[in-house]
């Protein structure tokens, strides 16, 4: 397998046939990166664990980051049609990434980065990589190394923020327990936001129960949060915390 970069060169001239509600549209790479500085990262398959689980959530959680940093688009690419791409964008709730149907592997192939996985069932699929793409021209390529298996060791949200933003501080990760209606934890979000803190928000009866509640801090009232996972408490001790 050579897996060589293609830093310095043009991307791939491909159109994208997608569907858009009950229609077909066809975007093209120019649409995706004529005069704009966009990160791509590519993938073995939507659904797949790594994927879901760490590779496409770090990218949807840290795009406003990106976007700080003159990122005009991220875009997930993978060897699927465009329904399993739409379900699969829908199921993760990824509403900061822009999913590519790669279903033909063309943009895939005129990477260089197409690889069989025919013994697990997967065809013709993408090598997993991520690269920086300023007005068509790929500046910066970080691709898996040519190990057995799904490695998973550079093209993360985090390598690639690190070489575009080297001196940003990542904010500690926020997440605030809540239900609907509930005064306290409508204080603690907007002290939250009062401080120009992102988090995540964990509802009670959507998200989870009272019994996880009470499994992770003990407690069964909310708000509860956790800043840097380290148990704060209630709406009053957030108060305390960040003042």
């Amino acid at each position: 397998m050579n897996l060589q970069s293609k830093e310095g060169q043009r991307i791939p001239n491909v159109t994208f046939p997608i569907r858009q509600g009950d229609s077909w549209a066809n975007v093209s790479t120019d649409d995706l990166f004529a005069g704009k500085t966009v990160v791509v990262f590519s993938l073995p398959g939507a659904f797949t664990p790594t994927c879901s689980s760490t590779h496409l959530p770090r990218y949807n959680e840290l795009q406003p980051v990106f976007k700080q940093h003159g990122v005009d688009e991220i875009l997930c690419v993978s060897v699927n049609d465009t329904f399993v791409m739409n379900a699969w964008k829908a199921d993760q709730d990824a509403e900061n990434i822009t999913f590519i149907p790669d279903g033909n592997a063309e943009f895939t192939r005129g990477m260089e980065m197409a690889v069989a996985k025919d013994e697990i069932g997967f065809g013709l699929r993408s090598w997993r990589y991520s690269m920086l793409v300023r007005d068509g021209i790929v500046e910066k390529m970080f691709i898996e190394p040519n190990e057995p298996g799904d490695p998973f060791k550079v093209s993360d949200a985090d390598t690639m923020l690190a070489y575009i933003a080297p001196e940003h501080k990542l904010q500690e990760s926020i997440t605030v327990f809540s239900k609907p209606g509930c005064p306290f934890c409508a204080k603690a979000k907007q002290a939250l936001i009062d401080k120009g803190l992102q988090y995540e928000e964990i509802i009670l009866g959507k998200d989870a129960t009272t019994v996880s509640l009470r499994a992770v801090t003990g407690k069964a009232t909310v708000p509860q949060v956790f800043i840097g996972g380290k148990y704060i408490g209630g709406s009053e001790e957030l108060d305390l915390h960040l003042a």
